[in-house]
């Protein structure tokens, strides 16, 4: 295994737990935005309409992948700097 991914794991795990943090709190904020309601809804919110819970799901997905792809490709490039090569 080459020295770029191996380093590369533990910062991808460290930087992956962050993301996800800063994804939920943008999600947050963009529902109160968005959403009819405070909260946004869950899959099994009886009271809620499917348009609504759908909504949310997509919302939620594609912050999430959005943060996701910044993150890994931020700690790639900072790998490559480190270590001079790129982690694949």
């Amino acid at each position: 295994m080459r020295k770029s991914k191996v380093l590369y794991r533990p910062v991808g795990l460290v930087l992956g737990a962050l993301g996800g943090a800063v994804a939920g709190a943008l999600f947050t904020r963009a529902w109160k935005l968005v959403g009819s309601e405070g909260e946004a809804p869950r899959a099994t919110d009886e009271d809620r309409a499917w348009r609504e819970i759908l909504m949310a799901a997509a919302l939620r997905g594609a912050i999430f992948a959005t943060v996701k792809a910044a993150v890994d490709r931020g700690g790639a490039v900072g790998v490559r700097r480190l270590t001079g090569t790129w982690p694949g």
